[in-house]
């Protein structure tokens, strides 16, 4: 636990890790940054529908992390993977900075799954865990 930290410092942080066992111990001091260990838990609350008319979409929406503070001042960015039921290679597009996207290009009448991971949106620090998946067919023709 650290108190009173501070992003964008120009003085790096230092940790002193210990690691102890029967031989002996051993002791670092490991420099960090603060935001470049940044994480984001997952995108929240991913929903998929399709679209009503529109054959080969889908429409994806999401919110950010709720552990995530202010996302109004600190915004993220998003990439999106998805693959159809019966196929096993995924496809990765983005990363895009609304908490919505419209998915274009898919199978009509298949079943897609889909994910979404978030980055905060200087690029510091790395993607969160993919988000858990939502599955929707986009609709077929008449």
């Amino acid at each position: 636990s650290f108190g009173d930290v501070q992003v964008f410092s120009l003085t790096p942080y230092e940790v002193n890790v210990t690691a102890v066992n029967p031989l002996g111990a051993a002791s670092r001091l490991l420099p960090f940054l603060l935001e470049n260990i940044i994480k984001p838990d997952p995108p929240e609350d991913l929903r998929v529908s399709p679209i009503p008319g529109e054959t080969k979409k889908l429409l994806l929406e999401w919110s950010p992390p709720g552990s995530w503070p202010f996302p109004e001042y600190f915004p993220l960015k998003y990439r999106i993977r998805y693959a159809r039921e019966e196929d096993s290679v995924t496809k990765m597009i983005g990363p895009y900075e609304q908490t919505s996207y419209t998915l274009t290009e898919v199978q009509p009448g298949t079943l897609h799954h889909i994910q979404v991971a978030a980055k905060d949106f200087t690029d510091s620090g790395e993607f969160s865990a993919w988000s858990l998946p939502a599955s929707a067919t986009p609709w077929m023709e008449p």
